[in-house]
């Protein structure tokens, strides 16, 4: 599976973004999916994640309710709507495919597949 993730860029605080995955490869639609996010010099952190058929999301604690993860399987993509972005959403953003289709335990989880990342900076 290739992932290619679009759509970063410089916002101002309390604006909003939206991040596309466009996948290509395996049958996506039987992987589920995710969105990570990594600063210099931290480690990559978990932000999101939708199963197989997009009926089940979980999200880090620091962006629920105001980040919406979803995927179009007939598009092969998945998104990341980022609404009320503060300065320390600024990150690269990766997206993520994972070898099974729930989501049961998926912070826990590896990802087996990576994009090669976005940058989103938000500007206070």
């Amino acid at each position: 599976v290739q992932l290619v993730e679009s759509g970063g860029g410089l916002v101002q605080a309390g604006g909003s973004l939206t991040l596309s995955c466009a996948a290509s490869g395996r049958t996506f639609s039987s992987y589920a999916m995710g969105w990570f996010r990594q600063a210099p010099g931290k480690e990559r952190e978990f932000v999101a994640a939708v199963s197989w058929s997009g009926g089940s999301t979980y999200y880090a604690d620091s962006v629920n309710g105001r980040f919406t993860i979803s995927r179009d399987n007939a598009k092969n993509t998945v998104y990341l709507q980022m609404n009320s972005l503060k300065p320390e959403d600024t990150d690269v953003y990766y997206c993520a495919g994972y070898a099974r289709r729930s989501i049961v335990d998926i912070a826990t989880m590896t990802p087996s597949y990576w994009g090669q990342g976005t940058q989103v900076t938000v500007a206070s």
